[in-house]
């Protein structure tokens, strides 16, 4: 008879910042963890590791520093272990380079790659199937892809950090002249632009703004358009009192507001992030189209007020049909390529439950699973088993739940309570060490 499968304590689903938080947080304890990543190795952002690009936080927001300033595993003790660490002191630099950033979160990783499982694509979450009718269900079945083969293992919970995807402006045609600023470097390797190419870049936030400004910078003879419905690039508030929204310890005062008050806390400070870009690119943007009136070369043109309403392929380029906000008049624009600086929406957990795990999932007013403080998913009382989403749930946690700001004490408070929780179904097993 076939041996049964091991049952896991919890079972991460997607290895990007989020989950790579929670496994460090778990180091700590004697949990029997494993974290599934559909790639073949560790990558975050990668299409956007922009030479000069830095990151849009400071470093001691890694992953597990505002969590435990201590620990082995903090940014600071990445710079000692690659022997920069007096370098980067003589930077007097607060942000990184998103590069080194990478190669942070890709060394956190090897620190935990005997708990990462890569090449395993999650293709669906169900109830166990020997779970009694009436009887809790303790233990959920996570069906995977690997190689070809689609198999299952059990686990008592699970870690949804199934992150972002690109966000294409609505009726863009699939071509091969047309990408995502997610996929900026590897289009450009592929694509070969030839010296000249004329650009169109939507969009107005820190992705289109980096976009514009490499364009510009890798050919000193490409034309770029940049695209936007507003008057020109928006700035980030990075103001401190503003930049407390991020705070780990405001997270409690948002989750205890009402929905129409979280609506207008969300609304009113959507410009710490959507739509904007730091005002160190949009000053040297500035400079640089400055610099072009006064040598008498435009290269870098702004289509202010303007949104794109269609592209359509041609023989020698795209036609792209761009749209007046003012006058609602429509002009033509011909480009070689389309860079789509526009915005990333939430992959969706919900899709990988089963039927019979939907049916035990509570969900909110807008249909996505309702969470508890804790980051768990609100469930029937039968459903034991715990479901810890990350991620998609700003409209319950705030702001900083897309971002970085939060990853070191969120992972701290999901490990908390995944242990609390199996101290109170006496599975001692995996309890904290030292405890």
């Amino acid at each position: 008879m076939p041996q049964p499968s091991p049952i896991h304590d919890l079972i991460g689903v997607g290895l990007g910042p989020a989950n790579l938080a929670l496994a460090l947080a778990l180091r700590e304890s004697n949990a029997d963890f494993r974290i599934l990543e559909r790639k073949p190795c560790f990558g975050w952002h990668r299409g956007m590791l922009l030479a000069d690009a830095t990151m849009q936080i400071p470093f001691l927001k890694d992953l597990v520093t505002q969590r435990d300033p201590t620990s082995p595993y903090s940014f600071l003790c990445y710079l000692q272990a690659r022997g920069r660490l007096d370098a980067f002191v003589n930077l007097r630099a607060f942000h990184p380079t998103r590069r080194e950033f990478h190669d942070y979160l890709e060394w956190c990783a090897q620190q935990v790659a005997d708990q990462i499982a890569y090449s395993n694509t999650v293709v669906g979450i169900d109830v166990a199937p020997d779970a009694l009718p009436g009887r809790p269900v303790t233990e959920l079945v996570v069906r995977l892809r690997h190689g070809g083969f689609v198999r299952q293992v059990r686990t008592r919970a699970v870690s949804l950090a199934l992150g972002i995807a690109p966000r294409m402006p609505n009726g863009i045609p699939n071509d091969s002249r047309i990408c995502h600023t997610a996929n900026l470097l590897p289009y450009l390797e592929a694509a070969q632009p030839a010296p000249g190419a004329r650009f169109a870049v939507i969009g107005g936030g820190q992705s289109a703004a980096e976009a514009v400004m490499h364009l510009l910078d890798r050919d000193p003879t490409a034309e770029v358009h940049a695209v936007m419905t507003a008057f020109g690039f928006l700035p980030a508030d990075d103001t401190p009192f503003v930049n407390e929204v991020f705070a780990p310890g405001n997270v409690d005062a948002f989750y205890a507001m009402s929905p129409d008050m979280r609506a207008a806390v969300r609304e009113r400070h959507a410009n710490t992030n959507y739509g904007v870009a730091d005002p160190e690119i949009i000053a040297a943007l500035y400079e640089r189209t400055y610099r072009e009136q006064v040598e008498g070369r435009r290269r870098l043109h702004l289509a202010r007020l303007s949104r794109l309403v269609s592209a359509a392929p041609q023989q020698s380029g795209l036609e792209l049909h761009i749209e007046d906000c003012v006058g609602g008049n429509i002009r033509r624009l011909g480009v070689d390529h389309l860079i789509c600086g526009t915005g990333y929406e939430p992959v969706a957990p919900q899709n990988l439950f089963s039927d019979a795990l939907r049916a035990l999932v509570h969900v909110d007013a807008g249909g996505k699973p309702a969470l508890l403080r804790d980051y768990r998913v609100r469930t029937d009382p039968r459903l034991r088993a715990a479901i810890y989403l990350q991620g998609d749930c700003e409209q319950t946690h705030g702001l900083s739940a897309t971002l970085l700001s939060n990853l070191a004490v969120r992972a701290g408070e999901i490990r908390d309570s995944f242990l609390r929780r199996a101290a109170d179904t006496g599975n001692s097993d995996y309890a904290e060490t030292g405890t």
